[in-house]
């Protein structure tokens, strides 16, 4: 466990993720009441729901990019896994940081899950079949042959 500073832009909800093996499939924009400050009396409540969004939504461009062209690779690499060996469906939940001058989001990383990822988008669902479908054809044994 890796103790973060609180994000300021919490109540603006959070950024998940969706990955197949090395490949961003959707995203999805929460807002996870759990992480939110108790409500005081008189509060306005925070924004509940989750909208889902496909691996090429624009607004998420540049965090695709970082996840597929650095991100996991340098997971991979710390933690010793190939391309194959990484979930067919998995994600990564980023809280939004502080914006950048040119008013740019950026992103802290607030956990990964590679169990029970359920819900995830209907854009994802024929690449995390497939994936599971390459998966189980890699573990059948190999047919004998016959004389």
């Amino acid at each position: 466990m890796v103790e973060q500073p609180f994000q300021t832009r919490l109540a603006e909800g959070m950024i998940r993720v969706y990955l197949s093996h090395d490949s961003v499939v959707g995203f999805a924009h929460q807002y996870p009441r759990g992480l939110m400050p108790p409500l005081i009396e008189g509060d306005t409540p925070a924004q509940t729901g989750k909208t889902f969004e496909p691996a090429s939504a624009p607004r998420f461009r540049d965090l695709r990019s970082r996840m597929e062209s650095g991100w996991v690779s340098e997971l991979q690499q710390i933690v010793g896994l190939d391309r194959r060996s990484l979930p067919a469906i998995w994600d990564a939940d980023f809280l939004l940081g502080p914006k950048l001058s040119s008013g740019a989001d950026t992103y802290v990383l607030c956990e990964i899950n590679a169990s029970s990822t359920f819900a995830f988008p209907e854009y994802a669902m024929p690449t995390v079949a497939q994936a599971a479908l390459e998966r189980i054809r890699d573990l059948r044994p190999p047919k004998e042959r016959t004389p």
